[in-house]
């Protein structure tokens, strides 16, 4: 016998946290003190503020120095809100607790169409539905977009 799946996303999105929520988070935040995790999340937060498709395509080159550090984090953030999108946590709490990766995406987004064109079609797909289809992601969003906008206006002043 079959179990009825939900049509839509919506359906399945749960609507309040629970202590199973609390704990994924809290497993989520072990993950993040990995130190290579911890020093590839570093660099692309400090050091990464791309001014150009160019700039966010060079990190997709597997000779690219910085390959393996975006190709991590990415995929870390990817995994992290896919739980979300799934329906295993719920959205606004996992968006509250960890932010960082709508940060990145505040980044690229520009170039969004240019990077899934270059390397997948799905790439970053989790990390936009967190920052746009729930309302502490979009709130967040918008102000890493504000933020790095501020940020490459001061790099490009100086």
């Amino acid at each position: 016998m079959s179990i009825p799946v939900p049509r839509t996303r919506n359906a399945m999105i749960k609507d309040s946290p629970d202590h199973h929520d609390a704990d994924l988070v809290l497993r989520l935040y072990d993950l993040r003190r990995e130190p290579v995790l911890r020093e590839s999340r570093r660099w692309l937060s400090a050091e990464f503020w791309p001014k150009s498709a160019e700039e966010v395509l060079a990190l997709t080159k597997a000779d690219h120095p910085s390959n393996a550090m975006f190709r991590q984090v990415v995929g870390y953030w990817e995994m992290a809100y896919g739980l979300a999108r799934h329906g295993i946590v719920n959205p606004d709490y996992l968006a509250e607790n960890a932010g960082e990766g709508i940060f990145l995406f505040a980044k690229v987004q520009p170039w969004l169409t240019e990077l899934r064109a270059a390397s997948s079609p799905k790439s970053l797909r989790n990390t936009e539905w967190i920052s746009t289809q729930c309302e502490e992601g979009r709130e967040l969003f918008a102000y890493f977009r504000q933020r790095v906008e501020k940020a490459l206006a001061a790099r490009r002043g100086a």
